[in-house]
């Protein structure tokens, strides 16, 4: 999963046809614009546009990003303030529940401009990997997935899951850097103990060309929380199969590099849920 600026960048720039064009609209600098696409195109380890000196034109991975994000860009922001847009001057609390890494990344950053907008609600964010019962404790948003979508409550598909295989510059090093999927096998992996069958998650990574590889290397490391597998990736221990929320920071600091850029696991999908009324 992408920064939401990032994201905006690209469909700004998409629909206006420059990074100029795109730049006016969200009220940034032409360079800052590119740079966010740029940096996105790395993220995900394919280019989005063709380049020329007059006008952008969507490569087919851009295309197909461009119709998965372009209509549910602006889902979170809606979610956020359906609470209080029955109010000319909201007021009260506004109580999220949120996936740790995904806030922190990805919401926490709109948290600034809505408060300018809305200065009289008191956001109160809950970052918890639990499923909450959205309606018994008073929740007014909830973002994660898997949630139980009972009676009174809408599920929105926020965006796709996108899982990347990452390690440390230590560790590839002293062992080595995998070139396909299967070499994954051959490597210390930091595998994910699913809470539903307590066995290894097991991954199906593809590629811009639609070829699969089915991940279930014998993991050297068997965690059971997210945050310990990117703090194991740090250190220097392994290789492993993460959101890229969980490790976006990591990344842009050196301190976690991406491996197998061509290659990425559909983690399903990002949902956000609020109550029907």
């Amino acid at each position: 999963m992408e920064p939401l600026s990032a994201i905006e960048a690209f469909v700004r720039s998409a629909e206006l046809g420059s990074f100029s064009a795109a730049a006016r609209k969200l009220v940034l600098t032409p360079a800052a614009v590119s740079k966010s696409v740029a940096r996105l195109e790395d993220s995900l380890g394919v280019r989005l546009f063709h380049r020329t000196t007059r006008k952008l034109k969507l490569t087919e991975a851009g295309e197909h990003l461009f119709a998965d994000v372009a209509g549910s860009l602006h889902t979170l922001q809606e979610a956020l303030t359906r609470v209080s847009s029955q109010r000319l001057e909201p007021t009260g609390t506004l109580k999220l529940s949120l996936a740790p890494a995904f806030g922190r990344e990805y919401v926490l950053p709109v948290l600034k401009p809505y408060r300018e907008a809305c200065p009289r609600v008191l956001p109160e964010w809950h970052f918890e990997n639990r499923q909450v019962d959205l309606i018994a404790e008073g929740y007014d948003v909830a973002v994660g997935a898997g949630l139980e979508l009972s009676a009174g409550l809408v599920a929105r598909e926020l965006a796709r899951i996108h899982i990347i295989a990452v390690s440390s510059k230590e560790y590839l090093k002293k062992h080595g850097t995998p070139k396909t999927p299967e070499e994954l096998a051959h490597h210390q992996v930091i595998a994910f103990r699913s809470p539903r069958t307590g066995k290894p998650r097991v991954w199906t990574m593809r590629n811009r060309d639609g070829t699969e590889a089915l991940v279930d290397p014998k993991p050297a490391i068997l965690l059971s929380e997210l945050d310990a597998m990117a703090a194991a990736v740090r250190g220097g221990m392994g290789v492993a199969l993460l959101p890229t929320s969980q490790v976006l920071a990591a990344l842009e600091r050196g301190t976690a590099v991406r491996v197998l850029p061509e290659w990425y696991a559909d983690g399903g999908p990002l949902l956000v849920y609020f109550s029907s009324q």
